[in-house]
């Protein structure tokens, strides 16, 4: 298993090798959009992924996107929507086509074979899921600012989710692991409550490391 990094910046080749099941990608761009989701969430990022790393298969990014240029790995289909893609090649894309910077957070513990399971069970609940439309996304993200728990057990990722952005796909899926304390409506999180500014209600004992900016050069 490679070792948690405590580098401020690394190369994008480090971060894939280093990356584990957990860690957060959270991504940041200039563009009209990128700075209104920054606005609205009061935020420095605008987009949010988890790592998937298991057995033999090369990491992998679990987010959702309006793009459909990579493979979804799930389904062998290019889709719009929740999507499981090669982390290398997302990162690329977010970098080189949407003009992104990167930045990793790691989880200071690996996960379980049991999380690594809930993981597996989220995705193949979620991905395809589509994207919500920019007038859904928005009154969404504002029904959200006013936290409501849910309630119930076991996996907590709702299966009844007709549409999802990235934030809500990141935030089910750590709350089926139970790396979150709690359960949340899905509209609650954005993806500034990823960014390490923000209090993400992590579970007891689970720990997220500062941002590490990943650079795409070598």
């Amino acid at each position: 298993m490679s070792p948690r990094t405590h580098e401020s910046e690394i190369t994008l080749a480090r971060a894939v090798e280093t990356t584990r099941t957990g860690d957060i990608w959270i991504f940041r761009g200039q563009s009209g959009p990128d700075r209104a989701i920054q606005t609205l969430t009061n935020s420095p990022v605008n987009h949010v992924g988890m790592a998937v790393v298991l057995e033999d298969l090369p990491p992998l990014m679990w987010h959702a996107e309006l793009g459909h240029s990579l493979q979804d790995m799930w389904t062998g289909r290019f889709q719009r929507g929740v999507q499981l893609h090669d982390l290398r090649d997302a990162v690329l894309v977010w970098g080189a086509k949407y003009g992104q910077r990167a930045w990793l957070r790691q989880l200071a513990e690996p996960v379980t074979p049991e999380q690594e399971d809930a993981v597996l069970r989220t995705i193949a609940r979620l991905d395809g899921t589509p994207f919500p439309s920019t007038a859904k996304l928005t009154a969404r993200w504002f029904g959200g600012r006013v936290p409501r728990l849910r309630r119930g057990g076991g996996d907590r990722a709702a299966p009844g989710i007709e549409s999802a952005y990235c934030a809500e796909v990141v935030g089910v899926t750590y709350e089926s692991m139970g790396l979150i304390d709690g359960a949340r409506k899905p509209n609650w999180y954005d993806p500034g409550r990823f960014w390490s500014g923000d209090r993400l209600p992590l579970a007891d004992g689970v720990e997220l490391g500062a941002e590490i900016a990943v650079r795409l050069g070598e």
